[in-house]
């Protein structure tokens, strides 16, 4: 960048061009008054408090004036002194000024600046009138306060909320000396369009806005949030062996220091008293319904503490009687790749067994065999230097997101459950980016996108490809990459023979010309990303779904771009479980088990000889241990009882299961099930490396020592392997673990340099209505209060969303259903209660709940997509009945 010569109070300096004063002086350390001005944030200049005076005696706002070369800046004056100084004195006058039992004492930019300019607060006080009236604080958010007596009206918030969380939900209000700020109607924080991310908190000047119970911290550690699958950089305050802290990493390309409520208010869950902190054995047998959990030393709920060594040694002996396909693992998303790598390594070498999943079984599974069969290789890359290894299945990178021409998003709410993933998305519409949503029911990027497709629910693939019959019947397709660089496309164009505009659209319920220019706004806009979510995978069809989307990249040519296919992961390290092979049909680095080449591999590495044969995914895990044939299960970090349809049936299995290890942080339902039950050591308590959803590996930073006697998973199956005399798991850290895995993964085949394009047939989903069920239902995450860290962390409790089922007001009037009123939504395959809730917004005929994920599971029966056995959990049919209708009754 060019340098330009400015002299600022008598000091020569070589600034940047096109820099502004007050940042060429602050960032030499001359320091000019300010209040509204953020580094982060667009100049206002409306504090008027940063004036300096030029060569000529003009006085400027130095956050909005840039330097020109030889431009001479004095930053005091008495010009400028005549008029900076009453400006203060009525920003105070009007300021509550109990400096000493305020939450930003020491670190209050109006403090500084009284300091600065050696200004008395109590003769202004004496001599100016103050407000009369102390107007109330908000506090009905759980994570912060707002106090509107100590507010400077310097703006920062509201910018922050319009150009950094891109929200809105606060503006200024009022005239005159009644000016505030204030959400729309006036109405407490909570019930206004605010996502509680806190990026207004951190960013306020002076005590209008504070975080509650936050502490200074003695120390930092760099680290990644352990919530969703975007892996947010975060940095931990530590102070006595606890998280007083949490803040943005700025150098992080994947958040740029942006977080979410749950990254920046969720890590609570860490210091939760219902941490488990000891081993715990099972006294006597089971006998009827699961008992209680765990509450305390003397074996209530059927348990009781005991040492590690005692555990182990129980576990050891009890896995002693099984061996190959009599047991199964289930692994962790929670986990590190390097506990991962440990975990199938447990059960394939000390076990014998290939039946190892995880809970990505319920949502991710269904991309794996297209992006194989399309062409594109799924496995990890051999580290730089700095260690990260990437995944070339999502080769995406999330910085380029921005410079997208065009986005379609599909099956995802990601402004809710990815914010900020969506924050780029926005950033993205900003910058002239064309948007594609398609969703059955409206959510926020439906309200800025371009076209907004509403499917009927399950009819995902006829729309797709009937876009794909748009590109090639018009010619749009990317002619000279097809040729070059694809397989079969003249069997995919018969195929499409089957997908006419007029049938799409009566199977859909889209119309014809809103499918055409969908098409064309995709094919025409280059780079096109596509984002989906598991309103796509979580289907009978899911794996056909993700063919359908490959197929729309590949013939745009946009397969090519980086961020050409982005799949959306739930879970933090999702992607990390499948690279390191916690599946039942691949070793690390998507080797499959049944290749002679990866056996031998393996053996030599591992040193004995492997099961070849491939092994039960976490369905069908369960119903060979409902049928008896397994009879083991060590299941780390998962709650299989809560998360998975149908409930009876995995309650069933549990119970039927011989024996039963649990190792995780918290009691859980599933846990209600165990023989024993192990304590895992949390993120911050321990080192190891996430992936995200975008392939990075990111690491953490052990911040703490462990809760009570709760040790990492990895130690914890190591030490177990060894009690089962299995050699190769002498590992003294996760830096030796790595080493191994790299090893493991190096030498994976190529990629190939062909793409193949899949034809594909379109079936009616499984679920369909009738004249007893005549409402389709479909779910959405909470994302406030969704999963058991969320559900450790009081404030995010007490954000979730309402217990309501979404109902189309038209039919409600069908059902006599008022808004608020107590029903009972019944399927085929079981009731709950809930509330009605009525929203314009859901479709007639859609029925829309965010109740928690074990409630939900209650009504469902799902079949499973035939190739990845993900059980369909999205949608079902069903009725509703008004409450007081079943009482008369």
């Amino acid at each position: 960048m060019e340098r330009i010569s400015v002299n600022i109070d008598n000091y020569d300096i070589l600034a940047q061009k096109g820099a502004t004063i007050l940042e060429v002086a602050l960032a030499n350390k001359i320091y000019i008054p300010h209040l509204c001005y953020h580094p982060d944030l667009k100049p206002a200049g409306s504090c008027r408090v940063c004036l300096v005076e030029l060569e000529n005696g003009q006085l400027v706002t130095s956050c909005r004036t840039p330097v020109k070369d030889g431009m001479i800046i004095k930053t005091s004056s008495p010009e400028i002194y005549k008029v900076r100084r009453p400006v203060v004195e009525m920003i105070i006058a009007n300021h509550h000024m109990d400096c000493k039992n305020c939450a930003k004492k020491g670190r209050c930019g109006l403090q500084r600046i009284m300091a600065y300019m050696k200004i008395d607060k109590k003769r202004i006080q004496q001599t100016l009138r103050l407000p009369e009236v102390e107007l109330p604080l908000d506090e009905s958010n759980p994570f912060f306060i707002r106090d509107h007596n100590k507010c400077v009206l310097c703006g920062i918030c509201v910018r922050t909320c319009q150009e950094i969380a891109r929200v809105s939900a606060i503006d200024f209000a009022g005239r005159g000396n009644n000016t505030r700020i204030a959400a729309f109607g006036d109405k407490p924080i909570t019930q206004s369009k605010c996502v509680s991310c806190g990026e207004c908190v951190i960013r306020c000047p002076v005590g209008a806005l504070v975080v509650r119970n936050i502490g200074r911290p003695e120390r930092e550690f760099k680290s990644i949030c352990p919530y969703c699958g975007v892996g947010c950089g975060i940095y931990l305050g530590i102070k006595d062996n606890e998280i007083v802290s949490v803040r943005g990493d700025s150098e992080n390309t994947v958040n740029n220091g942006n977080l979410c409520v749950k990254g920046r208010f969720g890590m609570g869950f860490v210091h939760s008293p219902d941490r488990l902190k000891t081993p715990l054995i099972r006294q006597g047998r089971r006998k009827g319904n699961p008992p209680s959990p765990p509450l305390s030393k003397g074996g209530q709920g059927g348990f009781v503490e005991v040492s590690w060594d005692e555990a182990l040694t129980f576990v050891a002996r009890k896995l002693k009687k099984y061996k190959g396909d009599e047991i199964a693992v289930i692994a962790s998303t929670k986990c590190t790749n390097e506990e991962n790598y440990i975990a199938q390594k447990f059960a394939r070498v000390v076990m014998g067994s290939n039946n190892i999943d995880t809970s990505v079984r319920l949502c991710y599974s269904p991309m794996i065999a297209p992006l194989r069969d399309i062409g594109i290789w799924v496995g990890c890359d051999s580290p730089a230097e700095d260690s990260e290894i990437s995944s070339d299945l999502l080769r995406q990178n999330l910085e380029q997101i921005e410079q997208a021409a065009c986005i379609l998003v599909t099956g995802a709410n990601i402004t809710l459950s990815y914010p900020v993933l969506g924050l780029k998305i926005k950033k993205a519409v900003e910058r002239g980016a064309r948007l594609l949503v398609i969703s059955p029911h409206e959510n926020e990027l439906c309200r800025i996108a371009d076209i907004w497709l509403q499917p009927y629910p399950g009819t995902d693939l006829a729309l797709l490809m009937g876009m794909c019959n748009v590109i090639v019947e018009g010619a749009l397709y990317d002619d000279a990459f097809v040729e070059m660089y694809c397989n079969n496309f003249e069997e995919f164009r018969e195929s499409l023979d089957d997908f006419p505009l007029g049938r799409v659209e009566r199977i859909t319920g889209i119309s014809r010309d809103l499918i055409e220019e969908s098409a064309r706004i995709y094919a025409g806009n280059k780079p096109g990303a596509i984002f989906w979510g598991t309103g796509i995978t979580q289907s009978a069809h899911g794996t056909e779904n993700v063919y359908a989307l490959a197929n729309l990249s590949i013939l745009t040519a946009n397969i090519k771009y980086s961020r050409a296919l982005n799949p959306l992961l739930g879970q933090n390290n999702a992607l990390g479980a499948c690279d390191m092979g916690c599946l039942p049909n691949y070793f690390p680095g998507y080797q499959p088990v049944d290749s002679k080449d990866a056996q031998v591999k393996f053996r030599s590495l591992w040193g004995r000889e492997l099961n070849p044969e491939p092994g039960l995914t976490l369905t069908e895990i369960l119903d060979a241990t409902l049928k008896g044939k397994i009879k083991a299960l060590y299941i780390i970090g998962s709650d299989l009882a809560s998360n998975i349809a149908p409930s009876k049936k995995v309650h069933a299995a549990l119970k039927k299961a011989k024996f039963i290890v649990f190792q995780d942080m918290f009691i859980n339902e599933t846990a209600k099930y165990a023989h024993v039950i192990l304590p895992a050591a949390s993120f911050a308590e321990k080192t190891g490396t996430f992936i995200n959803t975008e392939g990075r590996v990111q690491r953490i930073q052990k911040a703490l020592k462990a809760i009570g006697d709760s040790r990492p998973d990895w130690e914890i199956l190591c030490e177990l392997a060894k009690r089962l005399k299995s050699e190769g798991f002498e590992f003294e850290n996760t830096e030796d673990i790595l080493s191994e895995l790299l090893e493991a993964i190096k030498d994976v085949p190529e990629v190939k340099r062909r793409f193949s394009l899949f034809p594909l047939k379109y079936r009616p989903p499984e679920e369909a209505t009738d004249i007893d069920y005549p409402l389709i239902l479909t779910t959405e995450r909470d994302f406030p209060g969704d999963g058991v860290m969320s559900e450790k962390v009081e404030g995010l409790k007490g954000l979730r969303m309402k217990d309501f089922v979404y109902i189309n007001p038209k039919d409600a009037a069908d059902f006599e259903i008022e808004d608020g009123e107590p029903i009972r939504v019944i399927s085929r395959h079981g009731a709950i209660e809930s509330g009605a809730r009525l929203r314009g917004t859901t479709p007639a005929g859609l029925v829309v709940m965010n109740l928690e994920e074990e409630r939900v599971n209650k009504l469902l029966n799902p079949v499973l997509d035939e190739e990845s056995k993900t059980p369909d959990m999205k949608m079902c049919a069903i009725r509703i009945e008004k409450m007081k209708t079943l009482k008369e009754k």
